[in-house]
């Protein structure tokens, strides 16, 4: 399958998450190939900053909330006429046993990390479809294939997130545009802040993943796993009987996102989230109300 080829050196890319981790990382491997950069982020500031410091363009963005997206959008293809690669990065990671979890924090999950994909694609497909060209990235995770201890909703927004973009590649395949998702091991972010890393899953830096997503522009691959030996995980896990991959878990402490969690060091960052999923709750209450 061939699409058109995207030239990095002029072409306009909006990342979500700008502001930090991947997307901050991202955002500055395409300005240095010469893209013009959009870098999104429900925290303005640190989108500003990560902006500045990159000759980038800062946007502040609910992901979740449509009409934020949608003013985010109109206002990069207001002052650069077009998006040429949309990189869907934002993302929340709450931890903790599947009970205990509070359910505005569920959704604030599902929100964020599924519909905040959905809203990006609908929004940016209609523009690149006219084009007849365009590339759509979704930063995912091996969360998206591999079920952990402790991330159970995390898990399904982002098995839902892989199956969404594989099945939106799959309906404008004849379109020129092509959809990506680039799924990372364990990464050294605030996202897996108190989190012991290693163990079921390599280590990677934010750099490797924006690496990835960038060649993707090139290769238009529709998977991409970060470090890429973890592209044989589907076979592996389809071949391997339960008991024996009940124990290699066993064996390697796959529950470290459920008992290993330095709640002191994660503190800040659970906190956000935790406001995020306030806001949510007390805006839906509001629109309740209302009808």
């Amino acid at each position: 399958m061939s699409y058109p080829p995207i030239d990095l050196d002029g072409a306009v890319v909006l990342v979500t998450g700008g502001g930090r981790g991947i997307g901050r990382a991202t955002g500055a491997l395409f300005r240095e190939r010469g893209a013009t950069v959009c870098l999104a982020d429900l925290d303005l500031p640190a989108a500003e900053e990560a902006a500045a410091g990159m000759e980038a363009h800062a946007y502040g963005v609910d992901v979740a909330d449509r009409s934020s997206f949608a003013a985010c959008v109109a206002a990069v293809t207001s002052r650069f006429d077009r998006i040429d690669v949309l990189v869907s990065n934002a993302g929340v990671m709450p931890l903790g046993g599947f009970v205990e979890q509070p359910e505005a924090l569920d959704a604030t999950t599902l929100d964020v990390n599924v519909r905040g994909v959905i809203h990006g694609m609908r929004l940016v497909l209609p523009q690149m479809l006219e084009r007849g060209s365009g590339h759509l990235v979704t930063v995912a995770s091996m969360a998206g294939k591999l079920p952990l201890p402790g991330m159970a909703v995390y898990n399904a927004s982002k098995f839902a997130a892989v199956g969404l973009s594989r099945a939106v590649r799959a309906e404008y395949a004849e379109s020129g545009v092509s959809v990506s998702t680039v799924l990372p091991a364990a990464v050294r972010t605030g996202l897996a802040s108190g989190v012991t890393l290693g163990g079921l899953l390599p280590t990677v830096e934010p750099e490797d993943v924006a690496r990835a997503v960038v060649g993707s522009v090139r290769t238009r691959r529709a998977e991409i796993t970060v470090p890429g030996w973890l592209a044989v995980f589907d076979l592996v896990d389809a071949l391997t009987p339960e008991p024996v991959m009940r124990l290699l878990r066993r064996i390697v402490d796959d529950t470290r996102a459920l008992t290993g969690v330095d709640h002191e060091a994660r503190h800040d960052y659970a906190q956000r989230i935790a406001d995020q999923a306030a806001v949510r709750e007390m805006r839906d209450r509001e629109l309740d109300k209302r009808t």
